[in-house]
């Protein structure tokens, strides 16, 4: 069974919501406004807002994504390690 309030929010519309809390809007008054729970609010901000607060900077969200292109790379890694050693032998 599905949760009731279930709702997928685009990359976008997140952005535009964390920007409008950074000029000055309440989480509230998002929340109110858009329809969407002040919880989710607060996580978009911390999963947006870049980790030494500069503009360029990474965010949790990025460094996340990151490390499991990181992980992948490395068990690619791994595979073509093997096969070289399987394809050395013949």
């Amino acid at each position: 069974m599905e949760p009731k309030n279930k709702h997928n929010y685009n990359d976008d519309f997140k952005k535009m919501v964390v920007e409008l809390y950074y000029m000055g809007s309440s989480v509230s008054t998002l929340s109110s406004e858009y329809g969407v729970s002040e919880v989710t609010i607060y996580k978009w901000i911390k999963a947006l807002t870049p980790v030494n607060g500069q503009e360029n900077s990474l965010t949790p969200q990025d460094i996340a994504e990151i490390q499991k292109e990181n992980l992948r790379m490395k068990q690619e890694i791994e595979i073509l390690k093997k096969a070289m050693a399987i394809f050395a032998r013949k």
